[in-house]
């Protein structure tokens, strides 16, 4: 295939080449066919320098018998069919000289009369051309005659509507086309400032007094609250337009609109004893809302640079409504009369954004709700206590209260605590689970505000416990108790026995519940952090530390703050259980010497060797007791909070695995741990054995446990310690 079609291109080169050369008219065009054909080859048969001879030696040279017999059937081929396409191009060629001869011809014989024609027709346009002059010579006189009486029409015109112009604007003032009179009269203005003094002035003071009146009915029309926006907005138009100062209407709409804020009052009770909007003042105030909105819509349009003005006037309205709701808030209501109102308010938030977004009141509305649900909040647990106060008294002050013993008042306090405190809950809940209005964005303050409440309402509630008791501790409880035991001379079947200690456990039964729930909470929260730090790093392919890891900080500041909490209901307790170097101490078995020596060596065979000496020190060393009874101690609550945590790091460190660099990063963050937790807890040992634990329970889940040098530990830890001290005494200043 690719033999022939090279044989097909040259074949039709050739053509195009003699075909070229036998029809060129222009000589230059063959001899740059001469020039270009110095460079082919002698032996190319298309080239004007080809040899015969030197073909045939070299088609003799190059082919055998056969491929000159088939070259010889090509080459007679080709001569057959060269000569049959020079044939049909001289046959077309011809054809077409026949037909342009023809043409010719015909072109010829159809122009030898247009010469004639086109004369005749120059003759007729000029004859048209003269005639139209005559026609133009002989009217110019009328026509400038007509010009003038036209001009005077329309003077005419002018005069007469300037004399029409009273009785016209009359008739637009009866018909109240306020815009038409409007235009007439500033038509009229020109003439009246150029002869209104002179020619045209009775005509200009009927049209003053028509305009004044006018003038009135647009002032009317835009004070008027039942005209609509768009007659309101044309009437400023149409005033602006006769120049009247429109700054003072603006001034006097704005105080309208401020003295009608009065109007919109917000009743709480009457909007939550009714139903919906289907009560009269909910739907008063719904109505009372829509038309202060419109006013602010209508000035929108009217006065657009009064925006300013607007938002003020709009703060002011929530700002009244949230006072409001402030005071309803302090009463005794319901979590519906709460959300009811809050519900109102946040429509009307909503449908002044939808009108004013300038005024971005939602922001605006979150603060002022937030004081509202503190509120609400507050004075909840302020009338449970009060609740609970008032049960206590009942009893003692009922007639015949010497047949009540204090099993009466612990039942009747006990009730008031738990029923009142649990339906205190219940509403909360409700409030949480609204997910209408602008409660949803405050959801996480309320947790907190209620979390705060609770806290406060405890201490509330045991000072006024001590209070009754007449003493300053709960153990006077049971002594004042004692001194009434005894006592049977009405016996036992009219009462029930009077036992101050089980009063007592009850009581220390409540307070061991709540103590345990604050701890677990706590403990949660911390358990979060720290295995966020365990789980998210890939310890395989940890780096060297450099220094103490930033989760140790955040676990420090969570202990601080549980300090600082329990510091205002709990007493400080008495530190037990002191690391001491004599043998048979609680201190923790990696505490001993055999685990000074591991983390001084530094050969990997060595390192792993001292697992199974740890192991076996574990067999030898005194048993300490981690979690121990808790005590109504500030401390004991700490130290259980820090064993928790401690031992839920063993078990995140027992998921994992870990290289060198991890495990050293271990080591140096439960070093650094050591002191500040020794100085926040009771028990010392078993803290440092819970520490020692962790270490242990990583070089375990270690690939190459090769702890630091001593050296490097104590400068990383120094290097902590002097960093926080920078950042703390930078705090204080």
């Amino acid at each position: 295939m690719g033999a022939d079609e090279v044989q097909l291109d040259d074949k039709a080169k050739r053509m195009r080449d003699l075909l070229s050369s036998f029809y060129s008219p222009d000589p230059s065009i063959s001899s740059t066919g001469t020039t270009s054909a110095k460079f082919a080859s002698l032996d190319d048969i298309n080239s004007s320098q080809f040899d015969p001879d030197q073909y045939m030696n070299i088609l003799v040279h190059k082919s055998n018998l056969e491929g000159l017999l088939q070259r010889h059937v090509e080459m007679a081929a080709e001569i057959k069919n060269l000569d049959t396409d020079l044939q049909m191009l001289v046959y077309e060629n011809y054809n077409k000289f026949i037909s342009a001869t023809d043409t010719i011809k015909r072109m010829k014989s159809n122009i030898s009369g247009m010469e004639t024609n086109m004369e005749q027709l120059l003759d007729k346009i000029m004859s048209v051309q003269s005639r139209s002059d005559n026609v133009n010579t002989s009217l110019f006189d009328k026509r400038e005659h007509i010009e003038k009486l036209h001009r005077t029409c329309n003077l005419l015109r002018k005069v007469q509507f300037i004399y029409d112009l009273p009785d016209r604007l009359g008739k637009c003032i009866k018909s109240e086309a306020y815009a038409d009179a409007v235009r007439f009269y500033i038509g009229a203005m020109p003439i009246f400032k150029a002869y209104g003094d002179s020619s045209f002035q009775e005509c200009k003071k009927a049209s003053e007094e028509a305009i004044t009146n006018v003038i009135k009915n647009l002032q009317g029309k835009l004070f008027s609250d039942s005209e609509s926006i768009q007659v309101r907005a044309e009437s400023a138009v149409l005033l602006k337009q006769l120049d009247f100062p429109v700054n003072n209407l603006k001034a006097k709409l704005l105080e309208k609109l401020e003295q009608s804020i009065t109007d919109i009052r917000l009743s709480p009770e009457e909007i939550n004893n009714g139903s919906g909007d289907l009560y009269p003042s909910a739907s008063s105030h719904k109505a009372a809302t829509h038309e202060f909105m419109e006013a602010v819509r209508a000035l929108l349009v009217i006065f657009p640079g009064s925006e300013k003005q607007l938002v003020k006037l709009s703060q002011d309205l929530v700002t009244k409504n949230f006072a409001i709701a402030e005071e309803y808030v302090k009463t005794r209501i319901q979590p519906a009369d709460l959300l009811g109102v809050l519900g109102v308010i946040w429509n009307d938030v909503l449908l002044i954004d939808e009108v004013l977004p300038e005024a971005a009141l939602s922001n605006h509305s979150l603060e002022a709700a937030n004081v509202v649900v503190k509120l609400y909040v507050r004075s909840a647990f302020s009338h449970l206590l009060q609740d609970i106060s008032d049960s206590f008294l009942q009893v003692l002050k009922k007639d015949g209260a010497e047949q009540y013993s204090l099993d009466a008042v612990l039942e009747a306090s006990t009730k008031a605590v738990l029923q009142g405190g649990m339906n205190v809950l219940l509403d909360f809940r409700k409030i949480l689970e609204d997910d209408s209005g602008i409660l949803v964005r405050l959801r996480e303050l309320f947790v907190d505000l209620v979390q705060e409440g609770f806290q406060d309402f405890f201490r509330q509630l045991e000072d006024q416990f001590l209070l009754f008791s007449g003493r300053n501790n709960s153990s006077a409880i049971q002594e004042i108790a004692a001194s009434f035991s005894g006592g049977s001379v009405r016996g036992y079947e009219s009462r029930p026995a009077f036992v101050p200690g089980e009063i007592c456990r009850k009581f220390r039964s409540a307070g061991e519940k709540f103590l345990h729930l604050y701890i677990n909470m706590r403990t949660q929260r911390i358990s979060l952090i720290l295995k966020k730090r365990f789980t998210t790093p890939n310890w395989v392919k940890h780096k060297e530390p450099r220094e103490v890891h930033m989760f140790v900080d955040f676990f420090l500041q969570e202990l601080e703050v549980i300090g600082n909490e329990v510091k205002h209901i709990l007493p400080q307790g008495i530190r037990k259980h002191r690391r001491t170097d004599s043998n048979g101490s609680s201190v923790s078995s990696r505490s001993n010497p055999l685990r000074e020596e591991k983390l001084g060596r530094s050969n990997t065979q060595r390192a792993r060797s001292q697992l199974l000496e740890t192991h076996l020190a574990k067999l030898f060393k005194q048993k300490v007791e981690i979690f121990t009874k808790i005590e109504y101690t500030q401390e004991s609550v700490v130290t259980t909070i820090v064993k928790f945590c401690l031992k839920s790091v063993q078990e995140f460190v027992r998921l994992q695995t870990f290289n060198r660099s991890g495990f050293q990063q271990i080591q140096l963050d439960i070093q650094f741990l050591r002191n500040p937790l020794r100085e926040i807890v009771e028990d010392e040992a078993a803290v440092d054995f819970l520490l020692d634990e962790v270490i242990v329970a990583t070089a375990e889940r270690c690939l190459d446990p090769i702890p630091l040098e001593p050296p490097i530990l104590d400068k990383l830890v120094q290097a902590k310690l002097a960093k926080t001290k920078e950042q703390n005494t930078t705090v204080s200043s």
